[in-house]
């Protein structure tokens, strides 16, 4: 049985790699996401078009530090070999981001590389947490647990592993979203 999400009124913020972002954990979450009423914005290093690693392009509505925390019910941070590449977990307006995301208690998600950004931020220490087998070392580093599994969950925090998991990621982004009401 399919269980639908009512997620009108929410806004979610997918943020993105300037390139080389993961196409399938762009799409497939801002699909289920809007399908199910939110309002998706989508945030860069810069406006403009972002080109994922296969080969769709994304229209970027902002730049992330231009982002208005208290304006989204949710983050999420889209993995991709960009997240490497063009070290997103060093880049300070991410970093903001994710830390300003944590203390405002929103939700976030996070998903393949994605999770590297929170725990460069500091806020997957001491949380249960998956991510993309490359980038395992880094999180637990920053002291995260690694779970090893598809998708987990850690109160607020939703990590995913990989694009395999976008769907069952989405969904439970949407579940902690509805939890947190």
């Amino acid at each position: 049985m399919m269980i639908m999400t009512d997620l009108s009124n929410r806004t979610i913020l997918m943020v993105i790699a300037p390139s080389g972002f993961r196409d399938e954990e762009l799409f497939v979450p801002e699909e289920f996401f809007e399908k199910n009423g939110a309002e998706v914005v989508i945030a860069s290093d810069r406006k403009g078009t972002a080109r994922g690693m296969l080969g769709r392009t994304a229209s970027v509505d902002l730049s992330v530090s231009e982002v208005d925390i208290s304006d989204y019910d949710a983050v999420v941070f889209v993995g991709g070999s960009g997240v490497e590449s063009h070290k997103l977990y060093e880049n300070e307006a991410y970093l903001k981001l994710a830390a300003d995301a944590d203390s405002s208690g929103k939700v976030i998600g996070a998903i393949c590389l994605g999770p590297m950004v929170p725990a460069g931020a500091g806020i997957l220490s001491g949380k249960n947490a998956t991510v993309f087998e490359s980038g395992t070392s880094y999180i637990t580093g920053k002291g995260a647990n690694y779970t090893g599994a598809g998708v987990t969950r850690d109160g607020r925090i939703v990590t995913g592993e990989g694009p395999a998991m976008a769907e069952e990621f989405a969904r439970t982004v949407a579940g902690a979203l509805a939890l947190g009401d």
